[in-house]
């Protein structure tokens, strides 16, 4: 699997987080934040499967809410509800046959991030979080057609959980968060999904743009 994408949020990371330890003379907010945020996602799944090659991420986006309790001058309690898609594409050559599946799947996902403030300005999050499977399908494009396949969601185990970990850029109210999250839990449940998938996780890294209303 290709990963550029979490190659760019490790490389911002560290350019934030050196910006962060330079601003030593920025007060730590112990006030509440509520706020929105959404972004990008780019999406991974590590499976194994006759045929496939060149798997490359799903791209797609995340959107909630979140809210930051502070228990300190210098850290906080941050949970967020979100909807976010997850999957990943693969490109298959079976007989001559060849195309593109893209397996998508999409959640409601619930992190509990602790949140090391450095100052006023960035946040640096851990924390795991838990995620309930909405619905899941399979986009195909090639010699055979292009079309969209639905997979029961009994194949799938229908809660996911993982860690994640990133940080935020405030300015003002407003927010430039990245985050990558690593799923624990097996995917594949049982039926089609165990077979393509087997052990498969899921992996997502996001960009995120948010506003706190206080």
């Amino acid at each position: 699997m290709k990963r550029p994408f979490n190659t760019f949020l490790l490389t911002a990371a560290i350019a934030v987080g050196s910006y962060a330890l330079q601003s030593t003379n920025v007060q730590a907010q112990s006030t509440a934040r509520v706020g929105i945020k959404g972004g990008f996602n780019a999406s991974t799944l590590y499976y194994d499967s006759d045929g496939v090659n060149d798997k490359n991420e799903r791209y797609g986006f995340h959107a909630g809410v979140f809210a930051q309790i502070p228990a300190g001058d210098f850290f906080a309690i941050q949970p967020e509800l979100l909807y976010t898609t997850k999957g990943a594409s693969g490109n298959y050559n079976i007989l001559g046959i060849n195309g593109t599946n893209t397996f998508r799947l999409n959640y409601a996902e619930l992190p509990v991030l602790a949140t090391f403030k450095l100052g006023n300005t960035v946040d640096l999050q851990l924390g795991p979080y838990v995620a309930y499977l909405l619905n899941s399908d399979i986009n195909s494009n090639g010699d055979f057609g292009t079309g969209v396949a639905r997979i029961d969601r009994d194949n799938f185990n229908k809660v996911d959980y993982g860690v994640a970990g990133g940080l935020n850029l405030y300015l003002g109210k407003a927010l430039i968060g990245v985050r990558y999250g690593q799923g624990i839990q097996r995917i594949a449940d049982s039926g089609v999904a165990r077979t393509i998938l087997g052990n498969a996780k899921n992996g997502v890294g996001m960009i995120s743009i948010g506003y706190s209303f206080n």
